[in-house]
């Protein structure tokens, strides 16, 4: 399974097309165990319906993404914080 993970940074473009910004040098904070780190940095499996982000130290589920290409859904409820910079 693990030669299907990727990192944060492999689905980048995505990211960029919800948030309209670069979110993978976002900072971000694991609920399951506290490990803080960068969005990029996180595991990524892509070959399910949607996109699954896991933390790299305890593999707790922290994002979940879907779009059927008019919607887009996101499923945040795996991280205590996601911190954006502000543009400017």
């Amino acid at each position: 399974m693990d030669e299907l993970m990727l990192d944060g940074n492999a689905v980048g473009g995505l990211l960029l097309e919800v948030f309209a910004e670069d979110v993978t040098r976002a900072g971000s904070c694991c609920d399951a165990c506290g490990a803080t780190g960068q969005v990029g940095a996180l595991r990524v499996h892509s070959n399910a319906p949607g996109v699954v982000f896991r933390c790299p130290r305890c593999d707790a589920v922290l994002l979940r993404l879907a779009s059927d290409g008019k919607r887009v859904w996101l499923d945040l409820r795996g991280l205590r914080h996601l911190e954006l910079p502000r543009a400017g």
